[in-house]
């Protein structure tokens, strides 16, 4: 059983420009070299530039010009802006699925991404499933307080224990990981939950109630509950367990054997006036060599099963056996059916 960590994801909301360029519009800059607008999380932006950015800006000789934002608010101004002029889109595997249902997106010809032959299992068949590119994946697993919980967890199954009574927080149907509790409960239940559409699930989540003292909507909201007593160990996203546990160091963070993952893909827009670029910036994304300093520089697990970190570089990463046994929510099945999801989930839960 591994222990990882991973640093949260923070998305800034102002528009910068990469090198010289800083306006997100099409065509070329005013040095007549081409520019490719991407769209991102607002991470460490900085590092980005220079680990990430100018490299490419150098091999290619173009300028790459950043739009930064939440999964959300980056989602939302795409989807209204029939004239957008974002060439690439870094998003999270569950915007990606509803974009694709929209028609936002142009399908990836993969033949075109030489590296995505290296993509681990789950990440390969999401883009062969025409799902999005995943250049980085994080997972869910527990985190409690030994002293106070009395025994060891070691899996997900173990948060249904009675001793857990008004002990545990899990994640909002609404975040990121919302969905990962019903196919989590589904398991629990040994049923299938694509087959009954997670009837078993909300029986197991009805089952789990009286151990739920609170549902999270932000990962960091769980540092209040755990330092003040009000919970004992909780579902979180690895992305998550950082600043939680740098206010208090007496919690572990435990990954089951078998997790549920999330994916940050990359897609190319219909709109595109630079899709050659585009997939060259995916397959440079891809490379074990930029995958590898990423990993270093920014944290992000890779996707690329040539990149070889050892167990303190990965410590804190969805990375190894924890990346390649990870299960996959399939958002083709989830998004239709997650307003009804979200309706039990608020009568089960929320009442």
């Amino acid at each position: 059983m591994k222990k990882i960590i991973a640093l949260s994801l923070c998305a800034a909301l102002a528009l910068t420009g990469c090198g010289s360029s800083n306006s997100a519009e099409g065509g070329k800059n005013d040095e007549g070299m081409k520019k490719l607008i991407l769209s991102t999380y607002g991470l460490s932006e900085d590092i980005s530039e220079e680990e990430v950015y100018k490299p490419f800006e150098d091999e290619f000789g173009c300028k790459i010009v950043t739009e930064t934002g939440s999964t959300n608010e980056r989602y939302t101004k795409l989807s209204a802006d029939s004239e957008t002029v974002i060439d690439v889109i870094e998003l999270s595997q569950a915007m990606t699925a509803k974009g694709i249902e929209e028609g936002l997106f142009e399908p990836i010809d993969l033949s075109k991404i030489e590296n995505s032959k290296y993509l681990i299992g789950a990440a390969k068949k999401m883009a062969e499933a025409g799902q999005g590119v995943a250049y980085t994946i994080n997972s869910i697993g527990i985190m409690y307080n030994p002293e106070d919980v009395g025994f060891e967890i070691k899996s997900f199954d173990d948060l249904w224990d009675a001793r857990l009574e008004g002990r545990i927080a899990i994640p909002d149907i609404t975040t990121t990981f919302g969905p990962a509790m019903v196919y989590m409960a589904s398991d629990y239940k040994g049923a299938d939950v694509t087959a009954d559409q997670g009837a078993a699930a909300f029986e197991a989540l009805k089952e789990l109630k009286p151990n739920i003292v609170k549902t999270y909507a932000k990962s960091s909201d769980l540092i209040n509950m755990f330092t003040s007593g009000e919970i004992s160990a909780a579902i979180v996203g690895d992305f998550g367990v950082p600043t939680i546990q740098a206010a208090d160091q007496s919690l572990v963070y435990v990954t089951p054997d078998v997790t549920y993952a999330n994916f940050n893909t990359i897609s190319i827009t219909k709109n595109s006036k630079n899709k050659e670029l585009a997939y060259e910036y995916i397959n440079y994304r891809l490379s074990q060599e930029l995958q590898t300093k990423t990993g270093k520089a920014l944290n992000e697990a890779p996707t690329n099963n040539q990149v070889a970190f050892t167990e303190e570089e990965s410590a804190n990463m969805t990375y190894g056996d924890a990346a390649e046994n990870a299960k996959v929510i399939d958002y083709s099945f989830v998004n239709p059916i997650l307003g009804e999801w979200i309706d039990q989930w608020n009568r089960i839960i929320n009442s």
